[in-house]
Order: structure tokens, then C-alpha cells, then sequence
């Protein structure tokens, strides 16, 4: 690096510095303590005595003096390194008994927040609001964290570091009040809650908080927010809230009266409350290189202050493991609150080596659902989903990261609309398609170069041991070829023995032999599967072996569970070496419990497994994995829905380590917490010739599908599972696919195939003496047709399988069926029949303890005796619906029932009970973003119709 460039430092956050795009290394903790101090100065001199106060404290060495002094000529040697020994320098001077640091006013990005700060403040006095704003989100950018982060927490306030943080939280106050003023408010919210957060009782800032989110149409959250706060102050301060806060709190009320737009746009019908995801994956808290092309990425930018389309991200034509992802994430969070209304993210999972590739309209149904919009209201066609996700965004400003895409045509379904948003998107392919017809900026990412790569096993191993071995490192560095992935590899390895030389490192990778070639290009001198088996020999056999089978799973990660299941391990010991392989980022731990496995990994450890198994282990680990699967799902199936009639599991040893679900809650948190990997293992059962395994598993995740409204998951799966059965050659389990794919077929709209489906399911039931498949499809059938308008039809089929269903003794499904009987009498008017059925269902479901159910049924004994004239009757119904619906935690029904009580506290001339009512189910139905709330304004808006549902 030429001795002339430019040196740049950084105190607001961890204290750095740069020659040019290079970064030095800082030295020690009491290096850049005493870097930090001469630094937050400013230019002026510190006396030698202070500086000693700051590093020590009370009662320094001796040598303190003498250490400051050789801290002093490290740090001349490290800005001017061509400085002869003893000689004064240009940049570290002495003088007035002391040492100054002599920089310009853009080298230090502390004097350059206070320059862009008093910049901003002119752009104020001089009417322009929006540059103000804009150069005040300039100034908050420079701040990586706390003021001197890393260093010890005594020296920092001997440094006066944390009395800076007041003057960022002054910038964010000014930044809120700038934005407000120019009509922006949603600009500074991200900060504004991130500083909220970490000073619950700053009252100006909380008061910015309220007033932004009042203004981009958080109301809510607005009131809830002094809410929270008013607590907190009397709680701990023991105070009420100050005359600014109290203002913030009467203009969020005003604007919550007054606001409301009467007649919404489209993409507000369908997400009335904006939700603001979060989904960014964490970013590095070290990160290294890539200095120039962070640069490229943030200079369009800066520039125009708006994204102008989409940036790609692309390496060597496809070379994995090259960061491509690293950089994304970390461009992302650089920029993220340029984009208040909210950022998603999505690994489209291009290249898995399972090749069970993220498809556009999983991915596309996943981003809505982030947005707020239910699952109900989500067209059955990509073409349609893609509209109302484009819909959704219109007008908003939101960051979509497209991580690991397989092409164009992967990708086009799931690019924003809106010129105020940025998509960013990573791939090992070059996208052309993008680039030509959507103007795409490509940006090709390579390898790092031997600085680079140096630079980055010193930080994470640190300067002084890389120094040290510089033939070690130059070997490693030759070793992995830049590749950004090899070198983490290696760098937690050696992490991990410090006292292990460098050298054997090097010996190790020189020695060690393995095989990815799918990921080998010509004329790259990498073989990145040596880096992979020499992390595996690190770890003890077991682990080993774990991380072999674990290719075998076919989900984007797996519990501890799982994986012991997978292996035939207890639990206790699966989760130990799991522990193992994530120490040496064998694998990763994405969110608590769950593991999972980068694509190079997992395709490394699928080389492994055809080396070190033979078929026969292969195909008794697929067994384990399967019948885990399909042993926890029958049960919490069965505790979902007990009247369910799926088949029984073949007869097998109980697996010691399976832990009974406790209830149906349990049942439910699994479920929820195996879903994205649930569509993935029914198909692999399916393709691996599992397919009675496929067929149970599909068939005992459709209630889960059905209560979360997961009905295209729940399509694939049926799909599947029809397919396996017909291989199967088993009339009776085809008929059981045929039903639950004209379910979810139902569900969806899709009414003509689902008749066909259930009434080709019913002659199979009947052809094979299958009672209880008989009575199923009728319910199913009578279902079908109240969507159609029969009511008669749907009486009919429903009377059909409860005789059925009597027949089987099956109580769950008799108690079940009974109260849709009587609802279907009270739709048709006929409310003492419809009363009858339901109190004998009401008598059955609390013999067996089944709350969900009691509460449906009290919901159609308060209707039918609502529509009877017999209100009082009617409250006291809906009143035990909705204790149950409460306790059980599920809004959507307590809603439901809260619209009906408002009718019926109307019918009895208590208006003030219907509105309280009906703002109790609004109050629900908007945090939900269920299109029912629109019937439940008409209500409280004076227009309320006479609407029935069960």
C-alpha cells in the first residue's frame, strides 16, 4: 500500500483504521484505548497524565509513562510506516505536555457526524426540510455501534465515550422532527424504535417514537407505546409522563380519530394494518474485505438517494462459497433504514444438493404472509400471488434479498414493482435474463486476493499470530484460493488451538485429500472438499458420522430430535454433537434447537455418505428419519383433531426416545417448528420409495394445514401422497389421498376438482367397506356444497355421516358431526332441530374434554337461540364460547363469535354492548388482517346486516 494514501478512522463503533481501501491493524485493547482518546479529541492536544488516568485509572505502574510512550511510536510506525526511529512524524505530534492527532475533517467519521449534524441544522433554518433529513440519515449511518466498542468497560468511561451517545440520540430527536416536517415520518422509524429500545425512559425520543408511528399509520402500536411507557415510568421512576410525551399521546389520539382514510386502496383492503418485517439473517460483527465492491453497491445510493432497480450479485459463474450472501446481508443492513416499511428475505435454495429447490410461489406466499396478508386471501395462481405481492408493495419503501437463486425465471415472480424499493439477489449463475429485461446492475464477485484472504484470517485469528507465521499463512491462503468459505473453515479450526502452530495447519491441508468436484472449476488450483475433511477429522467419529447422515434429511435444518432419530443416538447425545459440529461451523444453528447445513456442506457430506455407508445404512437411517416423522405427526394429529379418522401407524417398537406430547398446544409448537422441512420430507419419503410413509405423513399433517391455513403446503403433500398411493396399488389409501386433496383443493377455491376428487374417494370408501372414509367424505362433501349455496345438500351429507359414524362408535367424530348438523338446521331456519343436535354434541364433547369443540357448539346454540328471540339465552351462549375460545388462545373464532354477540346485544336495543362487541372482534381481526373486519366496520359504522356463520 502506497505510503501517500489517505488514512481514515472510525470511532463510533469499534476503533479502526484505513490507508486507502486497506485496514490496519489497530493494535491492542490499550492501543486503541489511547488511539479512541486522542480521537474523541478531536485534534486537541491530551497531556500525557490524562492519558495515563484514562488507561489505568487509580494507582497506574510505574511504567506507565514509558508504555504510553512506546503506545505512541507503535501507533507513528502504523500511520507513517516509512517513519525513521525517534523521528517527531506528521500525523502523532507532541507538544503542551502531551500528544495530538492531526487530521483532516473527513478522516475521522466522529467529525464528520458533527459536520453533517451542523449541515443539517443550516438545511433547517433554511426551510429544506428534506435535506435535512437526508443528512441526517447520513450522519446516523457512521455509527457501527457504541462509541469505542471492545473496549473494557472502565476504560470506556474513563474515555467519556458513553456521553456521546447523547449527541446521536440528539441527531435521531432532530431527524424525527426534520421528517415529520418534510412528510416523511416512516424515514427515521427503524432507529427510532432500535433507540427506544435500548432507553426506555428517554421521553423526547419515546415521544418521536409515538408521534412517527402515528404518522405512518401505526396507530396502534403508537398507543400502545405511551401505554407501555406511562407504566414503565411509574414503575420505576415513579413519575407521570412529561408535557412533550403527553402532546405526542393527544395528536396520536387526533390522528387515530380523524385519520382514517373512509374507502382504502386495494393493497390496504388487503393488509389494512401494515406489518413491517424484520427478516434479515444476522450480519458478521467482523466484517472483512470486500471494501471496493461494499462501494460500488452503496454509490448508486448515495447518488440518487434511490434504488434504481436490481442489483445482482453473481461469482465466477457460479462458484459457490465465494461470500456472495456475506456481502448481500451486510449491504443490507448497511441500508436497511433507507427502507422503514420493512425488509424480507428468502433462501430460494438454488443449488441444494437435494435439489429441492425454493419454489416462486412458496416464496412469494411466505413474503405476503410476512406483509399481512392472510392465508385465506391468497390466490390459488403464481401469476395472481405475484400481482397481489406487487399490490401489496405499491407505495411502500421495502428491501427484498433474494438469497441463492436458481435463475431469472426463479427470481421474476418475486422483484418488487415499486421504484422505492431494492431487491438484492444472489446466485451462482449470471442472471443475464435480469440484467437485459429488467435493467439489473451485475456485479461479479470474486475470490479474495492473498491481502485480502490474510487480512481476514487476522481477524479472526488476530494480527500477532498471523504475523508470527507469515510462510503459514501465505500457504493456507494459497490453499483455499481466496475462497471466502475455506478460509472460515480454517480459521475455526485454529481458533479453537491456539497454541496449535500455523504451520501444521498449513501440513494438514497439504497432506489431507478429499473429494467435491461438482464444486471444483477448471483452472482453480481449490480443492475446497480438503478444507471440509480435514473439519471432519477434527471431530470425534461420532460427530463424524452424524454429520454424514445428516445429508439424508431433506429440510432446510433439523432438530436435535431429529437428528438423534436420524443416527438411532438419545437426544442428550445428538444435541452434544451437534455442539460439536457447529464449534467448527460443521453446522450452523439458525435459531435455537435447529441446525442447519450450508449447500457446499451438506454436498460434502453427501460425498462422505456414499464413502463411508453402504445402502443398506443408507436406507435404515431414511427408515429412522421417516418413521420419526410419521410416528410425530400421527400424534399430534390425533390430539389436533381427535375424530379424525386417519389409519392406524403399523405395528413397531415404541422409539424410547420419543417424549409424549403433553397437549394439543405441544402438539402444535412442533409442528409449527418442523413446518418448512414438512413438505420436503413427504416428497423425499415418496422419491426414496417410502411411499406408506409418505401417505401417513401426508394425511396426518392435514388438520395442522388445516387450522394454519397452510392449504397449498397441504395440496403438494395430498398430491404426493395420491401419487404414492397409486404406485402402492392400495385402493384404500388412494381414496384417502383423493379425500384430503379435495379438501385442500376446497379450501382454495377450486370447488369443480374437488367434487370429482371426493366423489371418486367416496366409491372407493364404499367399495372397500370403509365406514368411517364414508362418513369423512360426506362431511367433507357437505362442506362443498354450503360453499355452493346447497344448504339442503350440505344438511344431507352431514345427517349421512353422522348414521356412519354412529355405526363406528367413534364418539370424537359423532360429537363432531353432531353440531354441524345443528348448525346446518339453524342456516336453514330450523332452530329447535338445530338446538337439539347441538346440546347432545355439547353433552359428548365435555364427556371427553374436547374445549375447541365446546366452544364451536355453544356458538351454534347462542345462533340458533339468537335467530329464536331468545337473547338472553344467546349471550350466555356466546359468553361460554368465548371463555373456552380464550383460554385456547385462538383469535379468529373468538372474533367470530364477538361479531354475533354484537348482533344480539343489538337485537336487545343495548347498543353501547354491540359496540363494545364488535371493536373487541375489530381489535382481533385487524391484528390478524382478516377481510371480516370490513363486515365488522359496516357494523360500527351503523350498516350492520344479519350475517350467520359457524
Amino acid at each position: 500500500m502506497a505510503q501517500g494514501a489517505s488514512v481514515r478512522f472510525a470511532v463510533l463503533g469499534p476503533v479502526r483504521v484505513w490507508r486507502g481501501a486497506h485496514e490496519l491493524d489497530a493494535g491492542g485493547p490499550q492501543a486503541r484505548a489511547l488511539l479512541a482518546l486522542l480521537l474523541l479529541r478531536a485534534g486537541q492536544p491530551v497531556p500525557v497524565p490524562e492519558i495515563v488516568d484514562v488507561l489505568w485509572g487509580p494507582g497506574p505502574p510505574p511504567t506507565a509513562v514509558n508504555v504510553v510512550r512506546r503506545h505512541v511510536g507503535s501507533l507513528r510506525r502504523l500511520l507513517e510506516p516509512g517513519l525513521p526511529a525517534r523521528a517527531p512524524g506528521r500525523r502523532l505530534v507532541r507538544g503542551a505536555g502531551g500528544y495530538r492527532l492531526v487530521t483532516d475533517g473527513d478522516d475521522v467519521d466522529l467529525v464528520r457526524f458533527r459536520g453533517l449534524r451542523e449541515d443539517a441544522r443550516r438545511a433547517v433554518a433554511g426551510g429544506a426540510q428534506g435535506r435535512a433529513v437526508e443528512l441526517l440519515g447520513q450522519a446516523l449511518t457512521l455509527w457501527a455501534g457504541p462509541v469505542a466498542s471492545g473496549i473494557a468497560p472502565e476504560v470506556r468511561e474513563r474515555l467519556g465515550a458513553d456521553g456521546l451517545e447523547r449527541e446521536r440520540l440528539a441527531a435521531l430527536r432532530e431527524a424525527a422532527d426534520a421528517a415529520l416536517r418534510a412528510g416523511v415520518p416512516g424515514m427515521p422509524l427503524a432507529r427510532l424504535r432500535e433507540a427506544a429500545t435500548a432507553h426506555p425512559l428517554d421521553e423526547p425520543l419515546l415521544a418521536r417514537l409515538v408521534l412517527a408511528l402515528a404518522a405512518t399509520g401505526r396507530r396502534a402500536e403508537a398507543l400502545a407505546t405511551y401505554r407501555n411507557t406511562c407504566r414503565r415510568l411509574a414503575e420505576e421512576l415513579g413519575i407521570d409522563p412529561g408535557p412533550e410525551l403527553h402532546q405526542a399521546h393527544r395528536t396520536a389520539l387526533r390522528e387515530t380519530r380523524d385519520g382514517d382514510p373512509a374507502e382504502p386502496p386495494p393493497a390496504q383492503a388487503v393488509a389494512a394494518r401494515p406489518v413491517v418485517p424484520a427478516q434479515l439473517p444476522h450480519d458478521l460483527p467482523a466484517f472483512t474485505g470486500r471494501h471496493t465492491e461494499l462501494a460500488e453497491l452503496l454509490d448508486p445510493l448515495a447518488r440518487t438517494g434511490e434504488p434504481a432497480g436490481t442489483v445482482l450479485i453473481s461469482a465466477l459463474g457460479g462458484m459457490a462459497g465465494v461470500g456472495k450472501t456475506t456481502l448481500a446481508v451486510h449491504w443490507a443492513h448497511r441500508v436497511a433504514d433507507r427502507y422503514p416499511d420493512g425488509q424480507l428475505y428468502v433462501d430460494l435454495r438454488g443449488f441444494a444438493p437435494s435439489g429441492a429447490v425454493t419454489d416462486p410461489g412458496e416464496a412469494v406466499r411466505g413474503f405476503l404472509h410476512a406483509l399481512g396478508v392472510p392465508l385465506e386471501q391468497v390466490p390459488q395462481s403464481l401469476a395472481a400471488q405475484a400481482a397481489l405481492y406487487r399490490s401489496v408493495l405499491a407505495g411502500r419503501r421495502v428491501l427484498v434479498l433474494l438469497d441463492n437463486a436458481r435463475d431469472a425465471e426463479q427470481v421474476r415472480p418475486l422483484l418488487p414493482g415499486t421504484p422505492g424499493c431494492l431487491a438484492i439477489v444472489t446466485s451462482r449463475d449470471d442472471l443475464t435474463g435480469l440484467v437485459a429485461a429488467h435493467g439489473a446492475r451485475s456485479l461479479i464477485l470474486r475470490p479474495f486476493d492473498a491481502g485480502q484472504a490474510r487480512d481476514f484470517l487476522a481477524g479472526r485469528l488476530g494480527a500477532g499470530r498471523t504475523a508470527a507465521e507469515p510462510r503459514a499463512v501465505d500457504e493456507i491462503v494459497a490453499r483455499c484460493a481466496g475462497l471466502p468459505l475455506a478460509l472460515a473453515c480454517v480459521a475455526a479450526r485454529a481458533a479453537l488451538r491456539p497454541d496449535f502452530p500455523l504451520a501444521a495447519v498449513a501440513a494438514e491441508l497439504r497432506e489431507a485429500r478429499g473429494s467435491l468436484d461438482a464444486f471444483t472449476r477448471p483452472g482453480t488450483p481449490v480443492d475446497v472438499a480438503t478444507v471440509f475433511s480435514w473439519s471432519t477429522r477434527a471431530v470425534s467419529p461420532a460427530a463424524a458420522r452424524l454429520f454424514r447422515l445428516l445429508a439424508l434429511h431433506p429440510g432446510p435444518d433439523v432438530s436435535a430430535a431429529t437428528a438423534a432419530a436420524l443416527a438411532g443416538l438419545p437426544p442428550r447425545r445428538a444435541r452434544s454433537l451437534l455442539g460439536e459440529l457447529a464449534a467448527v461451523h460443521l453446522v450452523t444453528e439458525p435459531a435455537p434447537g435447529r441446525y442447519g447445513l450450508h449447500d457446499l456442506l451438506r454436498a460434502h457430506a453427501d460425498d462422505l455418505l456414499a464413502e463411508h455407508h453402504t445402502e443398506a445404512e443408507r436406507r435404515e437411517a431414511r427408515d429412522r428419519l421417516f418413521r420419526h416423522y410419521v410416528e410425530r405427526a400421527h400424534a399430534a394429529g390425533a390430539l389436533l383433531d381427535p375424530g379424525g379418522d386417519v389409519p392406524p401407524l403399523p405395528p413397531a417398537p415404541p422409539d424410547p426416545r420419543a417424549v409424549p406430547f403433553a397437549d394439543d398446544g405441544a402438539a402444535l409448537a412442533w409442528l409449527t417448528a418442523e413446518q418448512p422441512a414438512l413438505p420436503a420430507v413427504v416428497q423425499a419419503a415418496a422419491s426414496s420409495g417410502h411411499d406408506r410413509c409418505a401417505c401417513l405423513l401426508a394425511w396426518s399433517l392435514e388438520p395442522y394445514f388445516e387450522r394454519r391455513g397452510h392449504w397449498h403446503d397441504g395440496l403438494a403433500a395430498q398430491r404426493t401422497a395420491l401419487g404414492a398411493a397409486l404406485r402402492l396399488a392400495d385402493p384404500a389409501m388412494e381414496a384417502r389421498a383423493l379425500r384430503g386433496l379435495a379438501r385442500a383443493e376446497g379450501r382454495l377455491g377450486l370447488l369443480d376438482e374437488s367434487r370429482a376428487h371426493l366423489d371418486r374417494a367416496l366409491t372407493l370408501f364404499t367399495l372397500a367397506g370403509d365406514t368411517a372414509g364414508r362418513a369423512g367424505t360426506h362431511r367433507s362433501l357437505g362442506w362443498t356444497c354450503e360453499q355452493e349455496g346447497d344448504l339442503a345438500g350440505a344438511l344431507r351429507h352431514n345427517q349421512l355421516a353422522l348414521e356412519l359414524f354412529r355405526t363406528t362408535g367413534s364418539r370424537p367424530a359423532q360429537a363432531s358431526v353432531l353440531n354441524s348438523v345443528g348448525w346446518y338446521h339453524a342456516l336453514r331456519g330450523e332452530y329447535r332441530p338445530a338446538l337439539a343436535r347441538c346440546f347432545e354434541a355439547l353433552a359428548l364433547l365435555q364427556d371427553l374434554g374436547d374445549r375447541y369443540g365446546q366452544a364451536a357448539t355453544w356458538d351454534s346454540i347462542a345462533y340458533a337461540y339468537h335467530r329464536l328471540g331468545r337473547h338472553p339465552h344467546a349471550l350466555l351462549g356466546y359468553r361460554n364460547a368465548l371463555a373456552l375460545y380464550r383460554a385456547l388462545g385462538v383469535p379468529y373464532p373468538e372474533a367470530d363469535t364477538l361479531t354475533r354477540m354484537g348482533d344480539t346485544h343489538l337485537a336487545t336495543g343495548d347498543r353501547e354492548g354491540a359496540r363494545a362487541a364488535w371493536e373487541q372482534a375489530l381489535a382481533l381481526l385487524d391484528r390478524l388482517g382478516h377481510p371480516d373486519a370490513e363486515r365488522v366496520r359496516e357494523r360500527l359504522a351503523g350498516r350492520q346486516e344479519r350475517t350467520g356463520a359457524g
